[in-house]
Formats: C-alpha cells, structure tokens, sequence
C-alpha cells in the first residue's frame, strides 16, 4: 500500500511540525494539516513564514519549503478527510476537569469527536493513526465507533506517539531516537497498515529505528516514557532540598550520579519544576489508569513524581518572599521567561505560571520578559488558575518587550525559563539598575560563581 494522500486533523504543537517534516522529506505525498480553529489555520498560512503559529528552531525554513507544494493548511476538515489515505489525529486529550476521572484521567472527547467525524465522512478505506497521547486501548474505542457509525468502511487503527522534545522538535523528527508504530501486527490487513507507514518514516529514518509493536504496547510506552523522564526531574529536584539543608551542591552530586552508565546524566538538573504538555497529563493519566485496575501501590508511586514536582514550585516561590524580608508586598518582583523551557513558546503548566500565582497571592507587583511569548498569553494562563479576575492580573502584571525594562528598579529578579539569551544580558548593568537591597533567583543555574560574585548580588538557586 502506498500512501499518496495524509491528513492530519489538529494543526497543533505535534501536528503542525510532524507534517512538516514529512511533507519536507516526502515530497510525493499531498499532506493536509487541518483545523477549526481559524485564526491558527490563517498563521501557518501567513505570507511571512516567521509569523506560524508554533516557534521552533528550523520549523519556519522546513515549512517555507513544502508549503504550496505537497504541506497545506486548511479548516475544509470534511474534504481533507475524504481524500485522504492516512488519517493522523493529533488533537488535545487534556486532562479531565470534570466528572469520573476529574484531575486524572484524559478527557477524549475531542478524539471521539475526530473518530465520528472521519466515520460520517470516509467512503473508501482508510488507515487512522493515534498521534495524541491516549490512554491505554483508546485504539479500541476507535475501532468500535468507526466500525459501528460509518458507511460499511474498512479502518485499521494505529498508535504513533511522538516523541519530540520541545525546542529540539525539528531535530528530534529529522533524527528521531526511535518511531514507534503499533498495530494489530497478528492479520494480514493490520500489517499492511503498519508497513505502510513505515515506508513514509523510512524516507530518512534508518530502518532499524522504526520499531512496531502492537497497539496497546506503543500506547503505553508513551505514558511510561513520560512518567520515566519526569521521575528523574523530580528526583533530583527532591535530593536539590536535601543538599541545600546539609551543605552539599546538587550539581556537584548531579555529576557524579550522572557518570555513571546505568544512570546517565540526561534530565538530572535541579530546576524550578517540569512543565509542558505532556509530562504531568501523562503521569496523572498512569496513576488512573493504575486506580482504575486496584494497582494503588503503582498509583501512588507515580502521584509522588507530581507531588514533588508541585512542591519544588512552591518551595522556590516561598524562598523568594522569605529572602525578601518575608514580605514581597508592594514590591516588583522580575520575571526573566515564561515558556516551560526554552526555544518553543508552549507555556502549558510553564513553573513560571505558578511562581507568579504565589508571589501575586503575597501581593507583590510582576513584570514579565519572554523572548517568545505574547502577552494575551500570559494573562490567559493566570486567567487559567482562577485564582483571581482578569482586570486583577492586568493591574498586577505587566508584560515587557525588553529584559532590561524588566529588571529595572526590580527588587527581585527571578529567571524561570533557560533561554540562552539571559546568559548574554549585561548583569553588571542590570544590578546597578535595581533596587538595593536586590536578589537573583535562579531556578535554572544560568550563572556562574564567578559573575555572581562580581557583580554583587545576593544570589538564590534551588539546589545551590
């Protein structure tokens, strides 16, 4: 089976780049990314390129190359459907805020809203393939509602989680680790689908990454994925509280941990907390799914790596009012990033978001600076928590478009994502524009002794 025509419904941070990519190194294959949400549809349509929708280093010059030719973005999601051959879902699964599962489990309505749509719309045969993060056998319910609502169509259902890190997304699908795709490899027709789209990944991936499973397998190796990565986040976070009451230095213990070849030294730095899309939905989904099976050992285990990350925020922001004098009322305290990380401008469950939540509770007066994110989006994600009203956070935030306004006359400067900018800013400047007594808060370990040193302040790192 060659695929001629692809179909992605949701135009988002997975889908919007993974379609690039392969409409980039496919180039005989039509791929359509399709969406309801206007306003995103028109931005990756956007004459200058530079303004898509998503920032990640290399995406704007991939897309700029395919786009018009084999890469289009439209809302026409019925007629994408209708031509296509593969049909990637790759919508939001939030996690549930209401009902059976609320804080844990992974609402799937929009899924199931794609499934009866591509059911009333398909009258030929097609592969759909999961590329949302799902629970474990939502293949399954697909399958049922495909089967049992649509025009007699033959679908065979697989799982292809991504597995990008975000800032590193383009390099994570031009060299991925591995591409994990999942299938019902036990028929004749399920392994035709597999192979299928293991020869569109085998366009630039070398063979021996391209690893099948069945379905139920690649699903789940998503969650633990996740739930691994987080888990080391979390656990060196928890030893960065344990050095600081005992004097040692948790980069120092980091290291020496990380030479060691079973361990490795990937994810093993101390910071102000995970965020992203993914890692606690992920987790959450692992401890319901654990519930749901009475497994509430496992359940708790997993809750714990959540548990510590919430408390590694807490823990940064209540040091901050305590170094402060107790009191950061009145004050103006500087925000140096918002996203979760740098290079991208997710700011899904970015630590920076709870920082500011806590500080704003103790009454204190934010000034945000990120290279990368709007202002609308910051007062979104406050207006998010509901901890208070929109007209409250304006009053209390305000959102700069230089670093330098930022800190000026500040009492506290707080660097919450690690973008490689902050490393360049001139600190000797900035410590004179501040206000005396001033503080540095570094959750991400940006500087080293030595500038710290030289230009005077008294200075504040989780884990230091």
């Amino acid at each position: 089976m060659k695929i001629k025509n692809i179909c992605c419904i949701g135009a988002g941070y997975v889908g919007g780049p993974t379609m690039a990519v392969i409409a980039q190194k496919c180039p005989e294959i039509n791929v359509t990314v399709v969406d309801i949400n206007e306003e995103r549809i028109k931005a990756w349509n956007d004459e200058d390129v530079e303004n898509i929708p998503i920032y990640e280093p290399g995406l704007s010059a991939v897309v700029k190359e395919a786009r018009g030719r084999n890469l289009f973005f439209s809302t026409d999601v019925d007629s994408a459907i209708d031509k296509a051959d593969m049909i990637f879902i790759s919508v939001n699964t939030p996690t549930k805020t209401y009902g059976i599962g609320k804080g844990m489990a992974a609402d799937l309505k929009y899924i199931e809203l794609c499934a009866r749509q591509i059911a009333r719309v398909s009258k030929n045969d097609k592969i759909v393939v999961e590329k949302s993060t799902l629970p474990v056998r939502t293949a399954e319910a697909l399958k049922n509602i495909l089967d049992n609502t649509g025009n007699g169509v033959n679908y065979q259902i697989l799982s292809n989680p991504e597995f990008l890190a975000e800032g590193t997304a383009v390099d994570d699908l031009m060299n991925p680790d591995r591409v994990l795709i999942g299938g019902d490899i036990d028929t004749a027709e399920g392994k035709e689908a597999v192979d299928a789209l293991v020869d569109v990944y085998a366009h630039w991936v070398p063979r021996e990454r391209l690893l099948t499973t069945n379905v139920w397998s690649s699903e789940l190796s998503k969650l633990t994925a996740n739930a691994f990565l987080a888990q080391r986040v979390s656990s060196i976070n928890a030893m960065s509280e344990l050095c600081e009451k005992t004097g040692a230095d948790v980069n120092e213990v980091s290291k020496a941990v990380g030479m060691d070849s079973r361990i490795g030294s990937k994810f093993l730095k101390s910071s102000v907390g995970f965020g992203g899309s993914c890692f606690q939905k992920d987790i959450l989904n692992l401890v319901y799914i654990s519930k749901s099976l009475g497994l509430n050992e496992v359940a708790d285990y997993w809750e714990q790596v959540i548990l510590m990350n919430d408390h590694q925020k807490r823990r940064f922001a209540a040091n901050m009012v305590k170094t402060l004098f107790n009191t950061v009322s009145g004050k103006k305290i500087a925000l140096l990033g918002w996203a979760f990380k740098k290079d991208t401008n997710d700011t899904r469950e970015s630590a920076a978001i709870y920082v500011a939540d806590y500080l704003l509770n103790e009454q204190a007066e934010i000034v945000v600076y990120d290279p990368k994110v709007k202002p609308e989006q910051i007062y979104a994600d406050l207006g998010y928590l509901g901890t208070r009203s929109e007209q409250e956070n304006r009053s209390l935030v305000s959102v700069v478009n230089d670093p330098y306004e930022a800190t000026k006359d500040s009492h506290a400067v707080a660097i919450l994502t690690e973008w490689d900018e902050f490393k360049q800013l001139d600190w000797n400047t900035i410590y004179i524009d501040m206000l005396k007594p001033a503080f540095l808060f570094d959750g991400r370990r940006l500087l080293d002794k030595q500038t710290k040193e030289e230009i005077g302040f008294e200075f504040y790192a989780i884990g230091n």
